[in-house]
């Protein structure tokens, strides 16, 4: 019987969140490995706790086009990428094909905006969202939830966490955004709202859609709508950047669900070898289990206690991310 689960993740959220949570972290060639590392560790927990026959990690190509247009300051307040994180990408890709994921993006579509239309397409699967990002929170209804990636595994959320989280609903967070911005992605809300006034605006006035065009209908005197009246382009603006396009290109031939390999775990293997990944081999099944024989050399929390020395990082301080607070 095919497993009608469909795994999604928005590969640069957690690739970025991979780097920083272990900095500074060398193989013996001296090359960076920390978010290669982190992110390989991911990746077998979900294998484990959420094995899937269809999944695809899903990849930003930059700032798109279509929503530059609607503001040039989209996402201008990122920094470029650290170097050190751009040297470990073709790596982290290498380990994720290892992995049996499909790598998909498209020049015109951000990741979220991919996730959101395989979602949404694929109406007979169950679908986890691998992401942090709360824009992704619009997608989710009773066949679609988000694993959060927390200390020791992924919290799910679904419906009923959207509501406790934000106080709206899934179908409601486009608006709830609109109105309080999004600093991540530099969009700036209606100046004096913040998430608990949306949240009353949205259940005391409805949708945005439902009164934008006649904003005469709302009620004069009231505080939030003397806030509202002056910020009805801001609204527009804003809907628009943070709704997901969710039409997919044909470039990436959606019409099934992407399928995953199974996991190459002699790759996987000959890869922590080859990058002093000692501490991930002996999670890795039969019969690829057997560690080789590492020199002293080879072992990644050694080159973590020639780093500490630097004052970058202590082996405990190591030690204790690498095995009991990251997964």
């Amino acid at each position: 019987m095919q497993n009608k689960s469909l795994v999604l993740i928005d590969a640069y959220s957690q690739i970025f969140r991979s780097y920083y949570a272990i900095r500074k972290l060398t193989n013996r060639r001296g090359e960076p490995i920390n978010a290669a590392f982190v992110f390989t560790k991911l990746l077998l927990l979900l294998d484990k706790k959420y094995p899937s026959d269809y999944g695809a990690m899903l990849f930003d190509c930059g700032k798109v086009a279509s929503r530059l247009t609607l503001n040039p300051e989209y996402k201008a307040n990122r920094p470029p990428m650290p170097d050190d994180l751009h040297r470990q990408i073709p790596l982290i890709r290498k380990i994720s094909e290892a992995f049996g994921w499909q790598l998909l993006q498209h020049e015109e579509f951000e990741a979220d905006d991919l996730i959101g239309g395989m979602a949404k397409k694929h109406t007979d699967f169950q679908v986890s969202i691998v992401s942090s990002d709360k824009d992704l929170s619009q997608l989710i209804n009773d066949r679609i939830i988000m694993l959060i990636p927390v200390s020791g595994g992924f919290e799910p959320r679904t419906v009923k966490d959207v509501t406790a989280k934000f106080g709206v609903a899934p179908e409601e967070i486009v608006d709830y955004l609109s109105l309080i911005g999004d600093s991540a992605d530099n969009i700036p809300g209606v100046p004096g709202i913040g998430p608990k006034s949306a949240a009353e605006i949205i259940h005391s006035f409805g949708k945005i859609e439902q009164w934008i065009d006649h904003p005469e209908k709302l009620p004069a005197d009231n505080k939030h709508v003397k806030k509202l009246l002056p910020a009805l382009e801001i609204l527009q603006k804003n809907r628009q950047l943070i709704r997901l396009k969710t039409e997919l290109p044909d470039k990436l031939n959606t019409s099934m669900p992407p399928e995953r390999k199974a996991p190459d775990w002699e790759l996987i293997r000959e890869i922590c070898v080859d990058n002093s990944f000692k501490s991930i081999l002996k999670d890795i099944p039969e019969p690829a289990a057997e560690m080789p024989a590492f020199e002293e050399e080879d072992d990644l929390f050694a080159f973590a206690a020639a780093a500490a020395k630097k004052d970058v990082i202590t082996p405990e301080t190591e030690k204790k991310e690498i095995q009991g607070e990251l997964f």
